[in-house]
């Protein structure tokens, strides 16, 4: 998965504590506790949960029903691919040696890739194997075979031999992965009687919301890590196109957001509740703020990532809500 958590301890306990974070907070050399907490990157974890919610948000606002224990399996399931992709990442960055002043890697943490390696093999077992069940209940392999392209894509971000993410794809990769494939897995998970991939169907632009403020995590995570980066040979978007014309980027893409979402609302093809989404606006503009003042200032700018994680997070969860809302009588 593109979403890992590459910048200095910052790594906030909860999706509302960017706000809390202040570049002067936090001590010069932590301590082994905060590693270890911006190691297992919590928070990061919402990107696994909102397209699942949303996804079975959509599917109950066309069936009118939702099944708890495929939203169950799923869930979990994806909590623990997640976790393989995280882990799998840093043992990836090691090889590398992008990582090398990357304090919390676990790797770092370890100086152990063998067991990082077999952990994170145990994660993508139990998530596979949850995700195989809904197809077996369903007696149907789609949501399967959606996963495990998903998580194929995930891998080349930074496995080899493809190492995607070097060559500045990771923000299309983080697009289709947690976008137009994470939806339709969790639609069909639903809803396997119905015809998920339909052109009219809500899901899309909910996929096209989600994919984009999920990609927008991942560019947030590179202001800060420019020279890193460019010395490592990982040509990033923001390495690419430096740091004010992709702020600029980043606004475009906050507003593309909240467009898609307007627009799908006004056409009727998303209920007019879905605009509940726009709760989120304000955190969105400080996002936007944020990274258009301190662009080029790597110590000031990394926390933009988590102040996008909290906006992906409370504009999906209320988009997901707002949808569920429009099937009430």
């Amino acid at each position: 998965m593109p979403i890992t958590s590459d910048s200095n301890i910052e790594s906030p306990t909860s999706t509302s504590a960017p706000s809390e974070i202040s570049p002067s907070s936090s001590p010069a050399e932590p301590s082994r506790q905060q590693l270890w907490k911006a190691a297992i990157k919590l928070p990061m974890y919402t990107v696994a949960v909102i397209p699942i919610f949303v996804g079975s948000a959509v599917a109950a606002y066309d069936t009118g029903r939702i099944n708890s224990l495929n939203f169950g399996l799923f869930l979990v399931g994806a909590i623990a691919i997640i976790a393989w992709l995280n882990l799998t990442n840093d043992l990836f960055d090691a090889d590398t040696g992008i990582d090398i002043n990357k304090a919390h890697s676990v790797i770092n943490l370890t100086g152990n890739k063998s067991l990082i390696f077999w952990i994170s093999s145990l994660f993508l077992l139990i998530g596979i194997g949850l995700i195989s069940a809904i197809s077996f209940l369903q007696k149907d392999a789609t949501v399967l075979e959606l996963i495990i392209a998903a998580t194929f894509l995930g891998y080349t971000y930074q496995g080899p031999p493809f190492r995607l993410g070097y060559l500045g794809l990771g923000e299309p990769i983080c697009f289709l992965t947690f976008g137009p494939l994470a939806l339709s897995a969790a639609y069909y998970s639903q809803a396997p009687n119905f015809d998920a991939f339909r052109l009219s169907n809500p899901n899309w632009l909910a996929a096209i919301f989600i994919g984009i403020t999920t990609s927008l995590i991942l560019l947030c995570s590179h202001f800060h890590q420019v020279e890193d980066d460019l010395a490592a040979g990982k040509k990033s978007p923001v390495a690419r196109l430096g740091t004010q014309r992709s702020a600029y980027v980043l606004t475009a893409g906050c507003v593309l957001a909240f467009g898609v979402i307007i627009g799908g609302a006004i056409a009727g093809i998303l209920p007019i509740t879905a605009l509940l989404c726009l709760i989120s606006l304000p955190s969105a503009i400080k996002l936007c703020r944020h990274v258009l003042t301190h662009h080029d200032q790597p110590e000031l700018v990394k926390t933009s990532k988590f102040i996008a994680v909290n906006w992906h997070f409370w504009s999906g969860l209320f988009l997901g809500l707002g949808v569920l809302i429009g099937k009430m009588p």
